[in-house]
């Protein structure tokens, strides 16, 4: 086993992605520690040969990565702030804080210049690929932070990721991360009106498809998830309504702090926000429903 592997890794959340991470990086050799708050998740990811831990403190203190998957910006910074007294009393050891959530650019920048003084580093390194990717160490990887934080951690990501992306400073991996899944959630809802296009015009919809699949309409949406998760009427892709409304709300608060003129973005954010029939518990598949499902 190399050097590398013999780090310890923190994961602190243990959700759908969370426990995915933790079991890729615990099979290919990492000292891999897991926390989140509910006991069914640590006794779960125990399975696959993650420590499970029963405080945050206890990851901080042991961990040179800590991997965070956590549903809101809110939750992430206040986990660091939690446990800054830790990490100051890790001075003679850099530890680097990976965010996999899909956070907020500012709260980012603001945690990497804490953590910065402090002598440790934070990457905003939000993850496309679902439960599936993480499971299977095949996520695409987003990332913001300095050439050294990302230098020194590609160990933990190289183990996550089959895609890691340095796409610039702290803060650029959200940004690139809310620009990607707005387009998503515009494009379920286009592909969507499409196949409803060639349905109310007597085409079968997987035959309409299949020509978007071959043409210049296609995207990671019609080609993956209406085949997967719509027209087979499955809707469990892994992602929630409820996650694509927040990412789809903080893209279009984005492009209000910025100044950009994004009309399109407008429409996708009142659609998102507005399918009152959808509940937040719902796969945010079900947007793409094109005719009532069988189930």
């Amino acid at each position: 086993m190399s050097d590398a592997k013999q780090t310890t890794i923190g994961i602190i959340g243990l959700g759908s992605m969370g426990l995915g991470m933790a079991q890729t990086l615990a099979g290919r050799g990492f000292r891999t520690l897991g926390f989140d708050l509910s006991d069914d998740r640590r006794a779960l990811a125990q399975q696959s040969g993650v420590i499970a831990i029963d405080t945050i403190g206890g990851a901080f203190e042991e961990s040179s990565f800590l991997v965070f998957s956590l549903p809101t910006a809110k939750d992430v910074a206040s986990v660091v702030n939690d446990q800054i007294e830790v990490l100051k009393s890790r001075s003679n050891q850099r530890v680097i804080i990976i965010d996999t959530s899909t956070s907020e650019p500012d709260v980012s920048r603001e945690l990497a210049a804490k953590l910065a003084l402090l002598g440790h580093g934070f990457l905003d390194a939000p993850v496309s690929g679902g439960p599936s990717g993480a499971a299977s160490g095949k996520l695409t990887m987003m990332i913001g932070g300095t050439d050294e934080d990302v230098a020194l951690a590609r160990p933990a990501i190289e183990a996550m990721a089959a895609k890691a992306l340095h796409v610039g400073p702290s803060g650029a991996g959200n940004v690139a991360k809310l620009v990607n899944n707005l387009l998503a959630a515009a494009h379920m809802v286009t592909t969507s009106e499409g196949l409803k296009l060639a349905l109310a015009a007597g085409i079968d919809p997987e035959a309409a498809l299949r020509v978007l699949n071959a043409a210049s309409g296609r995207s990671m949406i019609s080609e993956v998830h209406f085949p997967t998760w719509i027209m087979s009427d499955r809707f469990d892709s892994g992602f929630s309504m409820g996650l694509m409304r927040k990412d789809v709300r903080l893209a279009h608060e984005l492009a209000a702090r910025t100044g950009a003129d994004l009309p399109m973005a407008e429409v996708v954010a009142k659609l998102w926000s507005g399918s009152s029939d959808l509940k937040d518990t719902d796969d945010f598949t079900r947007m793409g429903a094109f005719q009532p499902s069988s189930n």
